[in-house]
């Protein structure tokens, strides 16, 4: 049987944890269950009347579900939160926690393809079934639509050409593995960076599979709307569109635009930030390489 740790190694467990602010009795929801590492340690801080709802859209999370009364998985994403927590009669909660980005399971299940390591079918969703995979995207969008998710999603400037080069190679076959997608884009990826910017364009696709920056902003922006006051938010980021929206979130209540200010002048905002961004430290990326870029942000509802 696989074991969480197997599954998903929790990035910043402890520090993610205690930025909830714990109360025993309280109502928390982790929207990132994965392999259950945050969620077991959430509810080791709850005493018998807390309550822990988790998220997780990705079947193979089913397999690490937690055997206790006061702990319920919904099969969804996390986009659907404030739906499926009224539909379990909760309207508020004492804290929310994500872990964004992909799991160590589904980086190193070769079939899923979310890995530049493994040959594999593109498939890069994480509900295995929604219709649109890497494949639809690679194969299907237009031209520009490919440069805008290069440019936008992956930070590519060449995105342009990687979008030619993609559209003239699927008109004599369709592209229908990561490793037919290397070699078409191959003299873009130099070997002494070639690693770089795999993970940049798989990290493009990868968004735009999962619509994951739309996820992002309907998630936030409902947080607003379950969190009590004094309720905490603590999420992870693992790369700079997120950790921008999350950061934006914090500060003023929404992602472009200033909040309306007081008749004192002062910005009106839902957010405050609690404490400082946190990363890893050395040793835990030593320990757990995907840590390297996660990035901890902290807020309470006021």
């Amino acid at each position: 049987m696989m074991t969480t740790m197997e599954y998903h190694n929790p990035v910043l467990l402890k520090e993610t944890v205690d930025g909830l602010d714990i109360k025993p009795d309280g109502v928390y929801v982790d929207v990132t269950f994965g392999g259950g590492g945050h969620s077991r340690e959430i509810m080791s801080r709850l005493g018998p009347n807390g309550k822990l709802f988790a998220f997780d859209q990705d079947e193979d999370a089913q397999a690490n579900v937690i055997q206790d009364d006061r702990f319920t998985l919904i099969p969804e994403n996390f986009r659907f939160l404030k739906r499926y927590l009224r539909f379990y009669g909760i309207k508020e909660v004492d804290g929310v926690l994500g872990d964004f980005g992909v799991s160590s399971h589904q980086f190193d299940v070769a079939e899923r393809g979310f890995s530049t390591r493994f040959d594999a079918g593109l498939d890069m969703r994480m509900n295995q079934k929604s219709a649109v995979s890497a494949y639809n995207v690679v194969n299907e969008y237009e031209e520009q639509q490919l440069k805008k998710m290069f440019f936008e999603y992956g930070e590519l400037k060449n995105a342009g050409a990687l979008a030619n080069t993609i559209v003239n190679a699927r008109r004599d076959n369709s592209i229908k593995s990561t490793e037919q997608l290397k070699q078409v884009l191959s003299r873009f990826l130099p070997a002494h960076k070639s690693n770089k910017i795999l993970a940049q364009i798989y990290q493009a696709i990868r968004i735009e599979v999962n619509q994951e920056i739309d996820v992002l902003k309907e998630f936030l922006e409902q947080t607003l709307e379950v969190l009590k006051p004094g309720g905490r938010l603590s999420v992870i980021s693992y790369h700079s569109l997120e950790d921008r929206l999350v950061k934006r979130f914090i500060r003023n209540g929404m992602f472009e635009g200033e909040p309306e200010r007081d008749m004192f002048g002062n910005f009106e905002v839902p957010l405050k930030a609690v404490g400082k961004l946190i990363v890893p430290t050395e040793e835990e990326i030593e320990v757990n390489n995907r840590a390297r870029s996660a990035k901890l942000r902290i807020a309470e509802k006021l």
